[in-house]
């Protein structure tokens, strides 16, 4: 994917391609080992993360915003705070997210514009320090 693109929205093949990234960061997180954790803070039927995590992204990237229309407003961080996040599952699942964008073949000039917010966000997602 080296075409230019206006957004990652672009860069990743639109709402077929943004659904195909997170349906293979749920695979990577159902199979890795540095997974495991946070795989387990999810319900066993991920359909419904799938799907929030895919219309999340899809507007986040530069697509159309359905988000709050479908599921209504998130606070990313509080969305997050009944969940136990140190560093380690962080980083297992911003490994899963690189590794999901990498898998699809996405330029890594996007890839790091697309997970340096990504860090960010993930940052602030964090209810304990370590």
């Amino acid at each position: 994917m080296s075409a230019p693109h206006q957004n990652p929205f672009e860069a990743l093949g639109g709402e077929d391609g943004v659904v195909a990234l997170v349906d293979r960061f749920y695979e990577l997180m159902d199979t890795l080992p540095e997974a495991a954790t946070i795989r387990a803070m999810h319900k066993e039927d991920l359909a419904l993360i799938r799907d929030k995590l895919a219309t999340f992204l899809i507007g986040w990237m530069g697509g159309p915003q359905r988000y709050n229309e479908k599921f209504g407003r998130v606070i990313i961080p509080l969305a997050h705070r009944p969940f136990d996040i140190g560093p380690a599952e962080r980083d297992a699942w911003l490994l899963c997210m690189q590794r999901a964008l990498e898998d699809r073949d996405v330029d890594p000039t996007w890839i790091e514009l697309i997970m340096q917010p990504m860090r960010q966000m993930a940052d602030m997602c964090m209810t304990r320090s370590a």
